[in-house]
């Protein structure tokens, strides 16, 4: 009897395939008033162009009746007005507004149902009736993190439990051989290294398969320099084997930065340069390692040599270690060697965190000194460090979105047989806010200070210039404390080129000289990609808040990025 009013409908169909096209009406009411009323929040159209339609409209009130508890709902009372308008009554008897689904806690974990239901116990839960389907592909994705794929969850033995609840039992098929990842494959880069599979993107055979959480774990591929993923992991189930393909490709992740800097000297009236060059190489022996030389001249007669070498995973552990020696020479007063020596533990794709140790030696240059500030001193620090990077690899003008280094050290500091403690603390964190594909705001905060009783000038914190406050000299400023406030307001002209605003802002405090200033950059920039690398120029106007605002206080700075 259920079938007829369906039936009826279908044989008018096969009738009317031959006729002219017209317009037919559906109207579809309850067996009472109340039902009617309930029936209005279902059937929104009455109007349709074939008898098809009018099928698949019976067909989706039905299925929504269904979903939401009335499952035993009924057509009944079919009947045709005229040749182009059908009506029919509909009896939805109880509606069920939950369900009891009984499980075996050895195969779902009681602790992942309590994220679905609040009335749980050792082996049954209780939801509202329209969260089935939700709750079922939820309990699948658990099963299937679990080691098994190719489970399936269904409903059986569904019967009413009372008036406005069901009851069934949860069972799932396909689990009798729980799935672990045997082997992993690599194709296209296959001497990626090893570890960055176990460590970095924390990959390993021999842990319950999932498809999804792979998928996850490679997107901190986008935290890498030296490589990407070029399509979609792929997996191969044997009758006793499991195995992953990545497919992966070795970037040009080597990098020369350089910049030419000039600006007029107040005392000669003549034109000065200064600039530095920047060598970055990064896993040319396949093992992940970088190598960094820094060399810096500026135009208040510094130098500034640094090489620093980044090993990481040794021996196929979580820890690496960072070496670094810096050499900075002041005119003929005094030279700074800094050895340094860390190690740390990635602790995700984007954080790491670093214990080592610092070691200063200075030596004066004078030998009849003129300022008692400048003298011979040694320094050991013990330091901390936590640094997180989230990269975009695909944006070759804006590669990082988010940065932020923290160093913390304590130290002892020996001059003349004296000792003396210390302790440091640097920052440095920026942010690139995207409004959308052609604005953003390209914010950055840096700091230090030095804690000692007696500063001397050769142990001082040096900034200014292009990575630091625009409009001054390269490391020209002198500070036993410091902080800089960089903004860019960006305007992407297309996806090779950009134009930003310069508007930044230092305090800085230098107890040896008694200085307290506060110090201001304005300026416009630019930024394009070329066949050589990007090139980025500044131009830019410092002054000191007492300062009157003159041009020939400005400085123009031009780098070259290249990546080979």
């Amino acid at each position: 009897m259920k079938k007829k009013p369906l039936v009826f409908l279908i044989i008018f169909i096969i009738l009317s395939s031959t006729s002219v096209a017209q317009n037919l009406y559906l109207e579809v009411t309850g067996e009472t008033d109340s039902i009617t009323e309930i029936l209005k929040n279902y059937s929104t159209l009455k109007k349709f162009p074939e008898a098809s339609a009018v099928l698949d409209a019976l067909g989706s009130l039905k299925e929504s009746l269904y979903n939401d508890g009335y499952i035993n709902h009924t057509l009944i009372n079919n009947s045709k007005k005229n040749d182009s308008t059908f009506a029919y009554q509909v009896r939805l008897h109880s509606k069920y507004e939950y369900i009891t689904i009984t499980f075996n806690k050895n195969t779902i974990n009681p602790k992942e149902v309590k994220h679905i239901s609040k009335l749980v116990t050792e082996n049954e839960f209780t939801i509202p009736f329209q969260d089935i389907e939700a709750t079922l592909d939820f309990l699948t994705i658990k099963v299937s993190k679990n080691g098994f794929p190719f489970a399936q969850l269904n409903l059986e033995n569904i019967s009413a439990k009372n008036k406005n609840t069901l009851q069934a039992e949860l069972k799932i098929s396909n689990t009798t051989e729980k799935r672990k990842l045997d082997a992993i494959v690599v194709k296209g880069y296959e001497k990626f290294p090893k570890s960055y599979l176990r460590r970095f993107l924390k990959i390993t055979p021999q842990k319950s398969f999932n498809i999804e959480t792979i998928k996850k774990k490679l997107n901190g591929l986008n935290n890498l320099r030296f490589a990407k993923q070029i399509k979609d992991p792929e997996v191969l189930f044997s009758k006793d084997s499991t195995t992953l393909y990545l497919y992966l490709e070795k970037t040009q992740s080597n990098a020369f930065d350089g910049y030419l800097g000039f600006s007029t000297n107040e005392e000669t009236n003549t034109l000065e340069f200064n600039g530095f060059i920047n060598l970055d190489l990064n896993n040319n022996f396949n093992f992940g390692e970088s190598f960094a030389l820094h060399y810096k001249s500026t135009e208040n007669e510094q130098k500034t040599f640094d090489v620093a070498l980044n090993l990481p995973y040794l021996f196929n552990t979580p820890i690496g270690t960072e070496f670094e020696l810096n050499i900075l020479k002041k005119d003929s007063s005094f030279t700074t060697v800094k050895q340094s020596a860390k190690v740390f533990y990635q602790i995700d794709t984007k954080s790491r965190f670093f214990l080592g140790i610092d070691t200063y030696t200075s030596n004066s240059l004078l030998k009849n000194p003129v300022f008692t500030t400048t003298d011979d001193y040694t320094t050991n620090f013990y330091t901390s460090k936590y640094t997180f990077e989230n990269r975009n690899a695909s944006d070759l003008l804006f590669p990082i979105n988010t940065y932020f280094a923290l160093e913390a050290g304590l130290g002892k500091r020996t001059r003349d047989n004296t000792g003396e403690k210390q302790t440091k603390l640097a920052v440095t964190t920026f942010h690139n806010i995207k409004f959308n594909a052609q604005n953003s705001f390209f914010v950055k905060v840096s700091g230090a200070l030095l804690n000692t009783k007696n500063h001397l000038e050769n142990e001082l914190f040096r900034f200014g210039g292009i990575n630091s406050i625009r409009g001054f000299a390269e490391e020209s400023l002198l500070a036993t404390k410091f902080a800089v406030i960089n903004t860019e307001y960006r305007y992407r002209l297309s996806k090779t080129i950009y134009a930003h605003s310069i508007i930044d802002y230092a305090t800085l405090n230098n107890t040896l000289t008694q200085q307290k200033n506060n110090l201001y950059g304005f300026g416009i920039g630019f930024g394009i990609i070329t066949r050589a690398g990007v090139l980025k120029l500044n131009y830019a106007n410092g002054k000191t808040e007492s300062q009157e605002f003159e041009f020939s206080n400005s400085n123009i700075h031009l780098s070259l990025s290249s990546f080979f």
